[in-house]
């Protein structure tokens, strides 16, 4: 495409946005006044002044290389499978996040240390006190799980802390 030719395609173009923004801004000026009607024609004369300046015929290169791009993603298996991979990726992290902070598929030992959430780190606590006072003492201590030895560290700690020993 020759420069003239461009030109042209760019001052015509101008020219047609202007003109509807020319009669968007006569009903705003009827509508709401004089201020919001002078606003609208100075965003009117913005398309003329690039079409008069040449800048309108960038204008139509970068909206074509816009489309070209979406509709070689449209039409592409490729970037469809990239696109669902990305989706599904997010879906997962932010489903483990609502599972991390209910307590659901955590660990204990993993839950305890990281603080744990509301039903996580209550359940842990509740259960290794009732196990030591139903469990006769130290010989109910020693026959439970390895996983309960966090558990009470917490114990002892309370004791201490009551000053029993």
């Amino acid at each position: 495409m020759n420069s003239d030719m461009a030109a042209t395609i760019g001052l015509a173009l101008g020219a047609a946005l202007a003109l509807v923004g020319l009669v968007i801004a006569f009903f705003l000026w009827r509508r709401r006044g004089a201020a919001h009607g002078l606003r609208a024609l100075s965003w009117a004369l913005v398309p003329l002044a690039a079409g008069l300046l040449g800048l309108m015929y960038s204008v139509v290169i970068f909206i074509n290389s816009l489309f070209m791009i979406v509709a070689t993603m449209i039409f592409s298996p490729i970037i469809w499978a990239g696109t669902a991979l990305a989706g599904l990726a997010v879906l997962l992290y932010f489903v483990s996040g609502f599972m991390k902070a209910r307590g659901v598929g955590v660990k204990a030992r993993a839950a305890k240390a990281s603080g744990g959430g509301d039903g996580a780190g209550e359940a842990g606590g509740t259960t290794a006190p009732t196990q030591v006072s139903g469990g006769q003492g130290a010989s109910g201590a020693g026959s439970s799980g390895g996983g309960d030895d966090m558990d009470f560290g917490d114990i002892e700690a309370l004791l201490k802390k009551r000053g029993i020993e």
